[in-house]
């Protein structure tokens, strides 16, 4: 009960009831406590943002700190919003103050409307004090932000004078760092020793645990994945890709795994030290980064199988690139591992300086080297012949860029020619394995092509996966290995290029969560949960509508159509619910759906009835399918095949190629015919009218002989020769044939048309030729129907024979059918 509820009239006044003005004060009180808080939030977060200028890790995590204070004041300033409007809604009732002279009001109501007033002034006030909190956040997070980026500039372009000194200096901090950390290790292991050996080995024990679960159990587990078949001697390019990608990935992980696992034991029993956890952290991070370009090089270069080498040069070529690639890795490791360790010893900074200078140096040279390598091999030339140069362009791309980070070191640029160092050898791996990917990714996913890898025949022998199931699994799979490329490696590339985990994790975050089109801010995770919940919603109807049916009405012999309608009913209500739980859980405003429902409603009101019917009509022939793309159909005067369904019309294509636009709402209002509902399968009756003379058993059992010697008439069910009916001169049979296409039942019907007539003439029965006065009626007429439809075309027209010695030819009668007018 709120405020709002009292009456507008004076003398109907009722006193305010306490509780609610008790909950009013008390959610004014709790926003009030939310601002105070996010402001002291503020200070602290200003104060630590001062002492971490010079840390960039600490400024990510901070900033992602900042912003989720600025949304919690953004979200205290519009929980207001609900209680202003009413206030302002109160205040229209009682409406303004007695103007000079006029009666006095109810004292009731003044004191309703001042303090209302009041009220508004507070949240006024609470709104504006949210609002300069707000902004003094968003001033925060810019600053944050561009202390990062003058971090990365000038670690970046940060000149180092180059000369003898400065060598000097490096070389004497060098002997000191190696003493200093031998010390250190020296300490450290006899302290875990002799005080902490029982969980020194737990430790341990634990991280070869973990080898063994992470290491040996990716092999065992994926070993047809990342093994090459030594006996297949020209393996298929979809595997030879598939190959190289697991391969790289599966030992990658599974060393990541591993390498966590073993650090996380080591600090849970508080073996490390403050001074030795950052060289044990970056030892392991630098040693999955040299096994990860290892195996890509290995994946893509295959220097012992050339028969699996994704790339087409020699098999001198393939190891001496490997070599190369493996070297430059391993000094770019041994560069990260050095300057970790330095700034775990506190070492002066010339020292890095120096180490990151000789490995740019070190680098480039072999870039350069890399030009003279020939590696490209002649076509159609085996793959132990000796190789060609590279192509020019690309030989001058490694001279380039190798003296471009050579000079960028010499002239004292050496963060810059790290950077460089790193992208070239890290960031062109990661490119690679991600293109390796998404080419997995695009051959997995073609037609038949699944079927043909290891996982495809796997499934396709434990489930017995068709063709069609088989390609909709690649389809699946290729997606997912797309999204394992994005989700893997984009973050990759960021941390590379100078990103933080928490920026990640915060722009993780916002796009799960927080995806804003204008003024609608959509939700991934609330439309998956919206997806979810309908689903379940829908197998719960259906679970209920068999429930309903088949225990309860069943039971209670109610009648098959109210059946029918009460479970069709439950249907519709069941469905429509768990659409509007699921919209809901997506986080989308039901209202929308309201102003749809009122544009509808005014279309009808000005004339759009007939549109808004086929609108509807549409919809409802897309959910129930009466029919589908593809069916033969008829509906009044049009019959054809379905070639599209939209939401206003239905096209249908007839016999002669035309296409015709029928509205959706006579598919609703009137009958439709469907040939092919369920299956196919239809029946085609070809009516035989012979004379007295014949014998009917013989003609039952020549029709039905002829229908079973034709190999598209089905056996099951099988084909019918019925003794229809007697006429004045002559007796009518009906030959009943099941086709499993009733679309081609032309060709069948002209082929039992023919052999019917070839099977009577040469059995005696009749002529090919017809002579008779005008008076007289054919003693023989075949013609082929189908049932129920409308027309006969001109080829069915009857052939009769047999009949009696005329003198005036004439064309025999059409006798009427129910055949309908199908494609030839």
């Amino acid at each position: 009960m709120t405020l709002s509820a009292l009456p507008a009239r004076a003398q109907d006044a009722a006193a305010p009831v306490p509780e609610a003005q008790t909950d009013v004060v008390s959610a004014q009180s709790q926003a009030t406590d939310q601002l105070n808080a996010a402001r002291e939030e503020l200070k602290r977060l200003t104060d630590l943002v001062d002492k971490a200028k010079t840390d960039d890790n600490r400024l990510a995590e901070l900033k992602v700190d900042v912003d989720a204070t600025a949304k919690s004041i953004i979200g205290t300033s519009i929980a207001t919003r609900p209680r202003l409007d009413e206030i302002k809604a109160r205040l229209a009732e009682l409406g303004d103050p007695p103007a000079e002279g006029a009666p006095p009001e109810a004292g009731i109501v003044s004191q309703e409307r001042e303090r209302l007033i009041a009220e508004r002034g507070e949240i006024n006030a609470l709104t504006g004090d949210a609002e300069n909190l707000s902004i003094q956040a968003t001033k925060l997070s810019n600053s944050i932000t561009a202390t990062r980026r003058a971090l990365f500039s000038n670690t970046l372009l940060q000149h180092t004078t180059i000369n003898l000194e400065v060598l000097q200096s490096a070389s004497s901090s060098f002997v000191t760092e190696g003493q200093e950390l031998s010390r250190s290790l020296t300490s450290w292991i006899s302290f875990a020793w002799k005080y902490k050996r029982l969980q020194l080995l737990t430790a341990i024990f634990l991280s070869l645990c973990a080898a063994l679960f992470f290491l040996s159990g990716s092999y065992r587990l994926f070993s047809p994945l990342i093994r090459r078949d030594v006996t297949d001697m020209e393996p298929g390019y979809i595997t030879r890709l598939s190959v190289a990608f697991w391969s790289t990935m599966i030992p990658t992980t599974a060393a990541s795994a591993f390498v966590l696992s073993s650090y996380f034991f080591l600090q849970s029993f508080n073996v490390l030290r403050p001074d030795i956890a950052p060289i044990i952290a970056i030892t392991l991070a630098v040693s999955v980064g040299l096994l990860f370009v290892a195996t890509l090089a290995n994946a893509v270069l295959a220097p012992s199988e050339g028969n699996w080498r994704l790339v087409r040069v020699s098999n001198l070529g393939a190891r001496r690139l490997m070599f190369a690639i493996i070297a430059m890795a391993t000094i770019n490791c041994l560069d990260y591992l050095l300057g970790g360790i330095s700034e775990a010893m506190g070492s002066p900074v010339v020292l890095t300086v120096v180490k990151s200078l000789f490995a740019s140096l070190f680098i480039g040279f072999i870039l350069m080297i890399m030009a003279l390598i020939k590696p490209i091999l002649p076509v159609g030339a085996p793959l132990d012949s000796p190789g060609l140069p590279w192509p020019r362009a690309m030989s001058v791309l490694f001279v380039v860029a190798g003296g471009l980070l050579i000079a960028t070191a010499v002239i004292g640029y050496v963060g810059l020619a790290r950077f460089i160092a790193t992208q070239i050898v890290v960031t062109s791996a990661i490119l690679v394995t991600a293109y390796i990917g998404i080419l997995t990714g695009k051959a997995v996913a073609k037609q038949n092509a699944f079927a043909d890898t290891v996982v495809g025949r796997f499934l396709e022998k434990r489930f017995g996966m068709g063709q069609v199931a088989l390609d909709q699994a690649g389809l699946a799979a290729g997606l997912g290995i797309y999204a394992l490329v994005v989700v893997f490696f984009i973050p990759l590339i960021l941390l590379q290029w100078g990103f933080k985990i928490a920026d990640i994790q915060a722009w993780a975050y916002r796009l799960f969560t927080e995806i804003k089109i204008g003024s609608i801010t959509i939700s991934l995770v609330g439309i998956f949960a919206g997806i979810l919940l309908f689903a379940a919603g829908y197998l719960i109807t259906r679970w209920f509508q068999r429930w309903l049916d088949g225990s309860v009405m069943a039971r209670s012999r109610v009648d098959a159509g109210v059946r029918n309608s009460i479970r069709t009913g439950v249907g519709y209500l069941g469905v429509g619910l768990a659409g509007l739980i699921g919209i809901s859980a997506a986080g989308l405003d039901l209202s929308s759906l309201a102003l749809v429902a009122g544009a509808l409603s005014l279309g009808v009101g000005f004339g759009l009835q007939n549109i808004v019917s086929n609108f509807v009509s549409g919809l409802i022939l897309l959910v129930e399918r009466p029919f589908k793309v593809g069916d033969w159909v008829v509906t009044g005067t049009t019959e054809g095949f379905v070639k599209r369904i939209s939401v206003r019309a239905t096209e249908i294509e007839t016999f002669q190629r035309q296409s015709i636009m029928v509205p959706n709402s006579l598919f609703i209002n009137a009958s439709v015919g469907n040939w092919t509902h369920r299956n196919k399968l239809g029946r085609s009756d070809i009516p035989v009218i012979v004379g007295y003379d014949t014998a009917p058993r013989k003609v039952m059992d020549l029709l039905l002989e002829i229908a079973e010697a034709h190999p598209l008439v089905l056996r099951n069910p099988s084909p019918m020769a019925v003794f229809t009916a007697f006429g004045e001169t002559t007796m009518t049979f009906e030959l009943r044939v099941y086709v499993a296409d009733i679309v081609n039942g032309g060709g069948v019907r002209n082929d039992l048309r023919l052999e019917i007539f070839e099977r009577f003439r040469a059995e005696g029965i009749g002529s090919p030729f017809l002579q008779q006065t005008v008076e007289e009626e054919p003693a023989l007429a075949v013609q082929e129907v189908a049932r129920d439809a409308p027309a006969v075309t001109d080829e069915d027209a009857p052939m009769a024979v047999d009949a009696k010695p005329v003198t005036t030819p004439r064309r025999p009668r059409r006798v009427g059918s129910s055949t309908p007018g199908e494609p030839s």
